[in-house]
Parts: C-alpha cells; sequence; structure tokens
C-alpha cells in the first residue's frame, strides 16, 4: 500500500528497500533471475543518538548526510539505482480493518473516509491513506467485506519524502514497517495461519497480528532492546557498553538456574511478555478474525538474544519461534548473503525490497 501519489503498480523493479528507524538505517536490493531472486547488495548505517526519535526526523540535515554517505558505499554504487522503497514507523500509522456490506468502490471510499475522521486526531486532508479490498482470507459476516486501511499523517510522509530527496535519492514507494514485516516473515503458504510477530527494537517493542499475510492489527510499547541493557547495567552495576557486550555475548543464561543476567533482565523481558498477553486478549476478545494464535514470530534486533526464545516459549506456553526473513524470497541453490541471526534485523528492507520485485502486488 503507497502512500504517494502513484499507485503500487507503478513501481520499479530496480528499486531498493529503505529502512529508516530511529537508531539506524539499513538498505538491501532484490533482482528477479526468472523465477530466482538475488540480492544484489546490502548495507546499513547508525544514526547518532536524537537524530530520529520515536518515528519522527528532528535532525533532518544529520539524517540526509548519513543517507548521502551511505549512497557512496561501495555496495551502494553496486546497486545502480537510487529508487527507493522506504518505511514508514508504525508509531505514525494508523492501520485498521473494517468490515462494511457489500457496496461499489465509490460508496466504500465515503465509508472509509468516515472510519479515519471517527479514529483518528487529524483531519482528512492531514493524511494520506490507502485501502484495499481484501480476500476472505479473514472471517467475515455474510453480505459484508473486510478492507485494510491504513493511514498516516501527511507531516510525517512529506518529511520522509522531503529528506529522501534531499539525499538524492528518487521515492517510488512508502510503506509501513509492519506490512513490510508481514511480506518477509509470514510464508506465502501459510494462508490461513494466524500469527502474533513481536519486533523487539533499539526503542520500542511492535506487535503485528496477522491472518495469512494480511495485517489485521498492530501496536507498540515503549519496551525495548535498551532497556534491557539499561536493567543489566544497573543491577550488576557494570556500564551500559559492558552489560551490551554480556547481552549479545552471553545471553541471558541458563532459564533453569536463573542467573545473574537472566534475573538482571527480568522485570523487562516479563512486562514485554505481558504485552504479548495483553496483544493476544485484545485481538481474541475485540477482532475474531480467526480462532486463535498459532505462531508468535521473533523479530529485531532484540530478538538476537541468547536464551530469549525458550525463556519466551516457557513463559507464554506457546509456539514461538525466531523469524526468517528469506522465507518468501527465491534463492535456489544460493545461500542467504545475511546469516538468519542478523538477517531479522533486516527484515523491514527485505520486505519493502521484495516489494520493489515486479511480481510482487499487495498481500490480499
Amino acid at each position: 500500500m503507497s502512500f504517494l501519489q502513484k499507485k503500487i503498480f507503478d513501481l520499479f523493479p530496480s528499486s531498493f528497500g529503505l529502512d529508516l528507524s530511529d537508531l539506524s538505517i539499513k538498505v538491501l536490493r532484490m533482482e528477479s533471475e526468472g523465477k530466482l531472486h538475488r540480492v544484489s547488495g546490502y548495507t546499513s548505517a547508525a544514526l547518532p543518538v536524537g537524530s530520529v526519535i520515536d518515528g519522527e526526523i528532528l535532525k533532518p540535515e544529520i539524517v540526509i548526510d548519513v543517507m548521502r554517505k551511505l549512497m557512496e558505499n561501495p555496495t551502494m554504487k553496486k546497486m545502480h539505482t537510487r529508487k527507493v522503497m522506504c518505511s514508514l514507523p508504525e508509531t505514525k500509522a494508523f492501520l485498521r480493518v473494517i468490515s462494511l456490506p457489500k457496496m461499489d468502490e465509490k460508496e466504500v471510499q465515503g465509508a472509509i473516509q468516515w472510519e479515519i475522521e471517527a479514529n483518528i486526531p487529524l483531519t482528512l486532508d492531514q493524511v494520506y491513506y490507502d485501502w484495499q479490498i481484501l480476500d476472505e482470507t479473514l472471517s467475515v459476516e455474510a453480505g459484508k467485506m473486510n478492507i485494510l486501511v491504513v493511514a498516516v499523517a501527511r507531516s510525517v510522509v512529506d518529511q520522509f519524502v522531503e529528506v529522501l530527496e534531499a539525499a538524492g535519492l528518487e521515492v517510488v514507494g512508502l510503506e509501513t514497517e509492519s506490512i513490510a514485516q508481514a511480506r518477509s516473515l509470514l510464508a506465502e503458504t501459510e494462508e490461513k495461519a494466524t500469527t502474533l510477530i513481536v519486533d523487539i527494537g533499539d526503542r520500542r517493542t511492535s506487535f503485528l497480528i496477522a491472518v495469512g499475510s494480511t495485517p489485521c492489527f498492530t501496536s507498540s510499547v515503549p519496551l525495548s532492546s535498551q532497556m534491557i541493557t539499561d536493567s543489566i547495567a544497573k543491577d550488576l552495576r557494570i556500564s551500559f557498553q559492558e552489560a551490551e557486550d554480556i547481552k549479545i555475548k552471553q545471553g541471558l543464561g541458563s532459564i533453569a538456574l536463573r542467573g545473574p543476567v537472566l534475573k538482571a533482565a527480568l522485570p523487562v523481558l516479563e512486562s514485554i511478555a505481558a504485552e504479548i498477553e495483553k496483544s493476544i486478549d485484545f485481538y481474541l476478545e475485540n477482532l475474531h478474525y480467526s480462532k486463535g494464535i498459532d505462531t508468535i514470530v521473533l523479530c529485531g534486533g532484540g530478538a538476537n538474544m541468547k536464551g530469549l526464545l525458550p525463556y519466551m516459549t516457557r513463559r507464554l506456553n506457546r509456539d514461538v519461534v525466531f523469524g526468517n526473513p528469506w522465507v518468501n524470497v527465491h534463492l535456489g541453490k544460493r545461500l542467504p548473503p545475511i546469516d538468519r541471526n542478523h538477517a531479522v534485523q533486516y527484515s523491514t528492507a527485505i520486505g519493502l525490497a521484495l516489494r520493489g520485485l515486479d511480481e510482487y502486488e499487495d498481500f490480499a
């Protein structure tokens, strides 16, 4: 779903995916070779703290400078394109599935405008919005149809486009993080499965519930990988960097023995687990698009922490797996260019890169 005047089908196959988050920029380009895909390049760059906060670009000149330097990277030069498909922050987006009586598209337009005005604190002329009639993957009453609606403040979209263009890039599409992640992490073959994606980032944890590959609920909370590091540093009385090194190299340690690192991280981990349960409860009590959550998928930089998977599996008493963003990438006999542990950090960029391929259409 695009928030530019261009619709998705105007995308160029030569575009690359760019994931702009609070602390980093990640880019990845994919090309089609017959029925196979080839990753023609990827790279990342850190953003100075405070440049982007909660999805809002506060220091555009710094972000532009980092982007320009990134484009001069030899890896980027090999991509031979400046056409970009960029992510939009989930915290600035409104995503909702609405159920309406079956009607023609003109009538749908009016109903969607009413829904947007009723649910977000902005007027229609202050947002870009897009919508799509869904197939029957989600449960729907007879005589009705489900429609996915996404809206983002014009100020956010315009700022992202302005920054990208100032860095010398040609923006061919913008897409929310959740839709890009659904494309990279949810197998095309699992059409009926209901999945909860938990993205543990540096600044926040985001939740996405999808039936098949169709997103139907998103939320985020200010719980993060950095908070886990802070908790370890405070409890063990060490520096933030020492705590980060322990978290990366040692992880949580034995879940059964409950060592000092696990004990230190436990308050944040418990809060994340509680928010996961809240998201599941809200979905089951209010949305009813399927009978339950089949699988929980962990992604984001914080998901790499050793011991997190068994902890969450035991704590939630559910099927919890590590995300595989290559699940819909057809590499043939080639091995993925990024190992699975690091690839989860590129899940949004991979989803955006897949969107840039001409054989990919919207998720319905």
